[in-house]
């Protein structure tokens, strides 16, 4: 998820939603262009659909001048305005003002993150940094922010409703973080830093790409696949081909490729040469060196920080997050980083002796992990991933995860032919509540490609919202699994289906709101507080329900059977010492990094004298290494807050127990008190108030803790 500003930004806005306002309603007529699809408003079912079938990356720019010169013209109009401040004519009105560059703004973010070629990536460089000044125009208009800030005082005795006020609140803070109260020269200065920082946002991200798609380890014959899942070996051959090396096979350089790899072969020479090839994407000399642009980023936003009024750029991110400040986020690492260290030694120690019986010299290495895991895996708990992956075809999972939907919240999916896509890979579904009242479309583009960054995420193409009727919200799961062999269904590992449950949990997020201003929809909360929703329908995939019902062997259609079951779920706390050690690291230098009082430094010296300061295990790397970091280089949205995916665990956890303790996690009484206080408020009221009112009290780390099988503290 990219985000700087929950209201203003444009530049920023991107996966894990869009922030796309609505395209039906507003004053004056929108702009309209018929030799510009992407400008048009939206036509169609369900208030309009995007007309991704007849956009070409070529119409950006030129629909973007037509939707910023609409978006001014309607802005002056609110800050001219003779009438006294107010909501409607105020608040209100800028809600609705970016109707159109919010259109052309949401399908431009989808071309970004799975259409980015080579054509596309110039017109990037081109409009990000416009984007970035157009949002920094916005907030430096001082009749406007007049009227913002007369409506925000006099907010509690004009009988604004309790969302009206949070709107208010919002806003206002958001313009006031973003400079609208400095002085010109200051203003001056942070629209150039925030015109550069897009830039080179923009050019990490295409050099980590870049490194993703052009790199990649070359196997010239049969025997380097032993041990390789057959879905492996297919896509390995695959992008041979794509790359014209015919009769032989290639490891991409993605995750997706990667660790399956790290984790099934045997040939240690060629785990190394894969495992290396992945932890250095932007970190070797050449175009795509992602280092030197790292200390850039960090000077500049330590900068805006100093002139926006706060000591550090983590000052600033975390101000209006439910950690508050650094210091608070800090202590929930540092608490959990011991125990997980600790354990990394009890699984190293596992693993070794496994390992020293094969062969005496051997010390284990950041690329045999993964390998000798799954060895110590299958010993202690005679469970081979191997043999959960027959089981998990990603069509039955998908329905899996719909039947949760249901059962939980009354959500029903009917698949759609007749919505234009982007890419024949995606399918839509319309959404329901009790299979008549129509909620949304849901957009899945599951499959790896060129030109589509790595990873999985949620995007919203259109926020839910009620402001001129009710306008229905439109969302998109993205993942970059493995497509299989024509014929054959796409079998994934069990990490991936996790990861498949916990985008979906973004998307119910989305599908559940029920607010009336999209400003305050869905996935627009606080960094540390969005993750909740998505953490948790992870828990579902191995209820016995789930399993029996969609872990069907892909040739017998037999299910999971039941002792296959109990042996994942007693390997629940398997390997949590990698797993967690692995995320923390990046989240300490994260915000270690966001606190330097010089951030001019050498990335890779730093990097390596911070993880050796912690005390990092040599047999780990971070999960992302600085120079491929995109969550907190490639925008502003997880820099300084990588940490919120433990926090939101950590609510996590606790949210999990108050379904064991109702008796079970289809429990319909806690399932309705999860959609009415999380998941359909949105930002209407502060995070930490909408989960105690589930919960009925905060949150400790205890249950974290029990969760991961660490020590209590």
């Amino acid at each position: 998820m990219r985000l700087m500003l929950r209201f203003l930004s444009l530049a920023t806005a991107a996966p894990l939603a869009c922030f796309a306002a609505p395209a039906t309603g507003g004053s004056g007529a929108p702009t309209s262009n018929p030799t510009l699809p992407v400008l048009e408003p939206w036509k169609g079912p369900h208030g309009g659909v995007p007309p991704f079938d007849a956009v070409e990356a070529g119409q950006f720019p030129a629909a973007f001048e037509a939707a910023m010169a609409e978006a001014r013209q309607r802005i002056q109009a609110i800050a001219t305005n003779p009438a006294p401040p107010a909501f409607d004519n105020t608040l209100a009105a800028l809600e609705t003002a970016r109707r159109t560059l919010d259109r052309v703004t949401a399908v431009y973010r989808v071309w970004s993150s799975n259409l980015s070629s080579p054509a596309f990536q110039a017109i990037e460089r081109e409009m990000e940094p416009r984007l970035a000044a157009f949002s920094d125009e916005l907030t430096q208009n001082e009749p406007l922010f007049r009227r913002i800030e007369a409506v925000y005082n006099a907010r509690a005795e004009s009988k604004l409703s309790p969302e009206q006020q949070r709107l208010a609140w919002l806003i206002y803070t958001d313009f006031v973080r973003a400079g609208a109260k400095l002085d010109p020269a200051g203003k001056t200065r942070v629209a150039a830093i925030n015109q550069r920082l897009a830039a080179l946002y923009t050019q990490f991200s295409q050099n980590l790409l870049a490194d993703e798609e052009a790199l990649g380890v070359v196997l010239d014959k049969p025997e380097e696949l032993e041990g390789l899942p057959q879905s492996l070996k297919s896509a390995a051959a695959a992008e041979a081909r794509r790359r014209g090396l015919e009769g032989k096979w290639v490891i991409a350089n993605t995750r997706s490729s990667a660790e399956p790899f790290l984790a099934y072969s045997p040939r240690r020479d060629l785990r190394e040469q894969v495992w290396r090839k992945f932890v250095s994407r932007g970190d070797h000399a050449g175009p795509n060196d992602n280092k030197p642009i790292i200390p850039e980023i960090l000077r500049l936003r330590a900068e805006r920080a100093r002139l926006l009024g706060y000591p550090t750029h983590a000052h600033w991110r975390l101000e209006n997050s439910m950690a508050e400040n650094p210091a608070r986020a800090r202590q929930l690492l540092e608490a959990v980083w011991k125990p997980a260290v600790a354990r990394v030694r009890e699984e190293v120690a596992d693993m070794q002796a496994i390992a020293s019986r094969e062969d005496a010299s051997l010390r284990i290495e950041p690329w045999d992990y993964r390998y000798y895991a799954e060895k110590v895996r299958k010993a202690k708990y005679d469970l081979d991933e191997n043999a959960l992956k027959p089981y998990l075809q990603l069509d039955k999972l998908r329905d899996g995860m719909f039947w949760v939907a249901e059962r939980l919240f009354g959500l029903n999916f009917h698949p759609r032919s007749d919505i234009p896509v982007y890419h024949p890979d995606v399918t839509v579904w319309e959404v329901r509540q009790g299979g008549s009242r129509h909620v949304g479309l849901f957009y899945f583009d599951p499959y790896a490609r060129p030109g589509k960054r790595s990873g999985a995420w949620m995007s919203a193409y259109r926020s839910q919202e009620r402001m001129d009727g009710e306008v229905t919200t439109l969302v998109s799961n993205n993942s970059n699994f493995i497509p299989a062999a024509p014929g054959e269904p796409v079998l994934v590992s069990w990490d991936d289906a996790k990861t498949l449950f916990h985008e979906f949990g973004h998307a119910l997020h989305g599908l559940c709101s029920d607010v009336t201003y999209p400003s305050l929809s869905g996935t627009r909360v606080a960094r540390d507080y969005v993750e909740l929703p998505s953490q948790l329908l992870e828990r579902w995939l191995p209820t016995p329900e789930v399993l029996h019902r969609f872990a069907l062997h892909h040739r017998t259609g037999e299910p999971m059977p039941a002792a296959l079951v109990e042996r994942v779920q007693r390997a629940a706390t398997f390997n949590q010492g990698f797993a967690t050690t692995e995320f923390l690291a990046s989240a300490l230098l994260d915000m270690s990094l966001h606190l330097l009082p010089d951030p001019s430094i050498d990335p890779a010296a730093y990097e390596k004298s911070e993880l050796e300061r912690l005390g990092m295990p040599r047999e780990i790397v971070m999960r992302h290494r600085l120079p491929q970091f995109a969550h907190i280089f490639s925008s502003d949205s997880y820099s300084a807050g990588y940490y919120s995916y433990l926090w939101a665990d950590t609510l996590t956890a606790d949210a999990a127990e108050a379904f064991r303790d109702a008796g079970g996690f289809y429990d319909t009484a806690v399932a309705a008190k999860l959609r009415r206080h999380v998941l359909s408020a949105g930002n209407t009221v502060p995070p930490a108030e909408g989960y105690r009112s589930f919960r009925g009290r905060d949150a400790g780390i205890a249950a974290l803790m029990r969760d991961r099988g660490f020590p209590e503290p």
